[in-house]
């Protein structure tokens, strides 16, 4: 069982989530094309359990294209071509390990305990950082506050200045902070192609006695997002506050959740 029930719930009653992020959710999706679709705003907490974080990768907001945002930074479906942020986290990889994933989805990443969280949770179709400046970044400034005070080690992998201006949050000793440029083609060359994030986060985690993370090898059973079990008004997102829930099935978490905004 998760905690980020209770976590986000506890957001969306504050005044910022309440009396302005809301409401400015409702009429961006209602009046315009958003990425990504609403049932997978808080996909990187329904795929990754807060007692099963081991590492967290910070992104900036979500893709803004169609077909790619799926709720996890960096990740695309598997059958979409590899935007380039991805394509040189791919290649720091084959650095690293001599391979890398089959495919552009990283479920299986967030399956085994790594939380792919964006600065911004929303976008508007082809306009970059549309949802900057709402009330996302008070709500993730949280949410990394929450993680900061788990008591036993985790890994936050800080690529470029937006995920950096979160560093001061992570206070406590317990945790390892790896900071560098981000992956896009314009910063890759400043520091992330070779900074060998990914070995460091397995050696830190084997030696603080923790099952490291398979980052290259797809497992086919986290090979797709898990889907929401129900249909939906398009407004019935925005009318309450979000509950989510998590059956046991086989090992693997089902998510059902009633609105989100």
């Amino acid at each position: 069982m998760s905690d980020w029930n209770q976590i986000i719930l506890q957001e969306q009653e504050k005044e910022y989530y309440k009396d302005g992020l809301r409401g400015f959710l409702m009429e961006e999706y209602t009046n315009n094309t958003c990425y990504p679709a609403k049932e997978n705003i808080f996909a990187a907490f329904r795929n990754t359990p807060l007692d099963k974080v081991k590492v967290v990768i910070l992104g900036q907001d979500p893709y803004h294209e169609p077909g790619q945002a799926m709720g996890l930074s960096f990740s695309v479906p598997a059958t979409e071509k590899l935007p380039p942020s991805l394509k040189n986290i791919y290649k720091e990889l084959e650095n690293e390990f001599g391979k890398c994933p089959a495919n552009g989805d990283l479920t299986f990443w967030a399956k085994q305990g790594v939380l792919l969280l964006n600065t911004i949770l929303s976008v508007r179709k082809g306009e970059a950082k549309s949802h900057h400046g709402h009330g996302w970044e008070n709500f993730v400034e949280n949410i990394i506050k929450r993680i900061n005070e788990e008591d036993r080690p985790i890994v936050f992998l800080l690529w470029g200045k937006d995920a950096q201006s979160f560093k001061k949050y992570l206070t406590n000793p317990k945790h390892l902070v790896l900071t560098t440029s981000h992956p896009s083609p314009f910063s890759a060359n400043r520091g992330f192609l070779g900074c060998n994030h990914f070995i460091e986060a397995n050696s830190f985690l084997l030696n603080n006695g923790i099952t490291t993370i398979n980052w290259v090898e797809n497992d086919v059973n986290y090979s797709a997002p898990v889907e929401v079990t129900e249909e939906y008004d398009d407004n019935s997102y925005f009318a309450d506050t979000n509950m989510m829930t998590y059956a046991e099935e086989g090992g693997q978490y089902t998510f059902v959740e009633s609105s989100i905004m």
